[in-house]
């Protein structure tokens, strides 16, 4: 895989993946952005030099500890969390909250590393970081899921603070567990300090809009690629991995905007409803009554189910991947390609395998990476923090209209940035070295800590 980096940078990948054994996912990550930043490297020698891009590579710290809690049978369990917190030079850490069995350190380190640079992006004050734990919140009760959560920050309480690190959730961590961790850490310190947690309830200190973010953000981002090609979303066919929060909004803002989205899935297998799918429906089946997928066709007669199909096998003209990393491959791309794909963006963090990012370039698809497409969510919590620290609410429609904006801003970066460095039309390479610069430019700002 190094043998795409020039030889600087091949060495600096080298000495990560020695450094960093074993997690692969990050690795993948960190390739991921080196091999875009040779002409950044030759425009700014001094950043050589300085080592920066070694620097943003190391994380500021990692927390790793174990969290012991008791069911509702009395039985003990142990589980391990993390709290990496990569890096500050724009702000405090920022960054959500992962419970999935599959969590382990690298793991957390991927989806922090990629935070630096997706933050950045939003333009808002915010640095990179991720934390989680292999905690499995599936089939606990409230009160299993509780004791777990309160355990957690127990430990986590001090190294948290609205001007030091900032968590939110993330796959297995909704507003329920923001709820016991946000209350624990309130007992703990005995402060209301409503900027520490962003995700929160409505009803103290939330944000309107953060719920649907990440998917209206990756939508608005796809429609702002194909206006730059002179294309419109209005009519176009979708498909769209997943049925969690990403999922559903983005299905609902691409619906609104007038595009058809033909299928969804959830880990079991995939709906097709090649009348659309009925946003409504989906919503009560998965928010309200949390069921499976599968359940959208006893309604729907006419929407078909595949269980365990491959979503990438339904024909359409944009793609969204929002379920998990690494979910489409080298054969799903080439098979989207050859079905009349014109657009992906990536409402998950790195679901497209570098094999499949390279079938999208060369095809020509307009492929936007998560660290742009999907920032929606964390520019919303940014927002929240802005309603915190100024103890202040806005409107659903105030805080849409920032995000849209937000969103056209990132695209915009990446655009240009693309452009100016010699790769017009790569959002890859746009975003990442428009997020790069202005970490690396902060970090040397502020000298070597």
């Amino acid at each position: 895989m190094s043998a795409r980096l020039d030889e600087k940078l091949d060495l600096i990948y080298r000495d990560i993946l020695q450094r960093n054994p074993g997690e692969d996912e990050f690795h993948q990550a960190v390739h991921e952005v080196l091999e875009t930043l040779g002409p950044v490297m030759s425009r700014y020698p001094d950043f050589v030099d300085k080592k920066i891009i070694q620097r943003i590579c190391e994380p500021e710290r990692q927390i790793i500890f174990r969290v012991p809690w008791q069911d509702d049978k009395g039985e003990v369990h142990i589980n391990r969390a993390f709290r990496v917190e990569f890096n500050s030079a724009l702000g405090p850490y920022k960054g959500g909250m992962r419970f999935h069995p599959s969590v382990y350190l690298g793991i957390i380190k991927f989806l922090g590393f990629e935070q630096i640079f997706k933050n950045a992006l939003t333009n808002m004050p915010i640095g990179g970081g991720k934390g989680g734990s292999d905690f499995d919140p599936k089939g606990k009760s409230d009160a299993e899921v509780m004791r777990f959560c309160q355990s957690l920050m127990t430990e986590l309480y001090r190294h948290l603070g609205e001007y030091t690190d900032v968590p939110a959730g993330d796959i297995g961590v909704g507003q329920r567990e923001i709820g016991y961790l946000f209350g624990q850490y309130k007992r703990i310190t005995n402060r209301y300090e409503s900027g520490v947690f962003t995700g929160k309830g409505l009803d103290w200190g939330g944000s309107r809009a953060r719920k649907e973010a990440t998917g209206y953000g990756a939508v608005y981002f796809v429609d702002e690629m194909l206006k730059a090609r002179k294309d419109k979303i209005d009519g176009k066919t979708m498909v769209v991995s997943g049925s969690g929060n990403v999922a559903i909004y983005a299905i609902e803002k691409a619906t609104q905007l007038g595009a058809k989205v033909i299928a969804c899935s959830d880990s079991g297998g995939i709906i097709v409803d090649e009348e659309g799918i009925d946003v409504a429906l989906l919503k009560r089946i998965k928010e309200v009554e949390r069921r499976r997928i599968s359940a959208y066709v006893e309604e729907r007669t006419k929407a078909t189910y595949t269980e365990g199909g491959n979503i990438w096998s339904v024909p359409c003209q944009i793609a969204l991947p929002c379920a998990t990393q690494n979910e489409l491959n080298g054969k799903d791309a080439k098979q989207l390609v050859e079905n009349g794909l014109v657009a992906v963006a990536e409402g998950a963090n790195m679901p497209t395998t570098p094999e499949g990012m390279r079938i999208f370039d060369e095809a020509g698809i307009a492929f936007g990476p998560g660290k742009a497409a999907n920032a929606g969510g964390v520019a919303t919590s940014a927002l929240e923090m802005q309603q915190n620290a100024s103890r202040d609410t806005w409107t659903f429609k105030h805080t849409e209209g920032r995000l849209h904006e937000i969103m056209i801003e990132i695209h915009k970066a990446a655009y240009e940035t693309a452009d100016e460095f010699g790769s017009p039309g790569n959002y890859v390479v746009g975003a990442n070295t428009a997020g790069f610069l202005k970490v690396a430019r902060a970090m040397d700002a502020m000298g070597l800590v």
